[in-house]
């Protein structure tokens, strides 16, 4: 026989909710997301090699070298994956659905031992038509090396939830 008395009951623990909702978010609202992040080059092996992009300007820094290169670059689609990442917390943990990346531009490659931070500005926020207490956002998402030069630009989308639902 076993002893529940000592068992906690979880529904009686609250839930926290974490993110923002859909009103937080006026056109022209900007985030300076947190500090950013050095992407390694174990970072780029880790990442192209788990996904089977072979590309040898990824993974090899003579043949990056060979095409005018000063080390072999970061796989794009990672300096994406991470500087999404980095503006989670600000815009989108609330865990509302993704509705995709649009007008995503590589403005610069981005090298082993770069730091990439990243800004959103708020373009778009309206409620969403098929789903009432919930929005559509859009956000112009631009991350930046450690000189400050733009290595990337995107515009995102998210359905969040309206703050009453929270």
């Amino acid at each position: 026989m076993t002893d529940t008395s000592s068992t906690p009951n979880l529904a009686e623990f609250p839930v926290r909710r974490r993110g923002a909702y859909f009103e937080k978010f006026e056109p022209g609202k900007v985030f300076a997301h947190h500090w950013g992040r050095t992407i390694t080059a174990a970072d780029n092996v880790l990442f192209s090699t788990a996904l089977a992009h072979w590309s040898p300007l990824y993974l090899n820094s003579e043949y990056a070298r060979a095409h005018g290169h000063k080390d072999s670059q970061l796989n794009p689609f990672l300096v994406l994956c991470t500087v999404v990442g980095l503006s989670v917390e600000d815009l989108s943990e609330s865990g509302g659905p993704f509705l995709g990346i649009e007008e995503c531009v590589f403005e610069k490659p981005v090298y082993p031992g770069d730091t990439v931070r990243t800004e959103s500005i708020v373009v778009d926020s309206r409620p969403s038509a098929s789903r009432p207490g919930y929005g559509i956002v859009t956000w112009k998402t631009t991350a930046f090396d450690q000189h400050d030069e733009m290595v990337l630009r995107f515009v995102r989308k998210n359905l969040l939830a309206a703050k009453e639902l929270l």
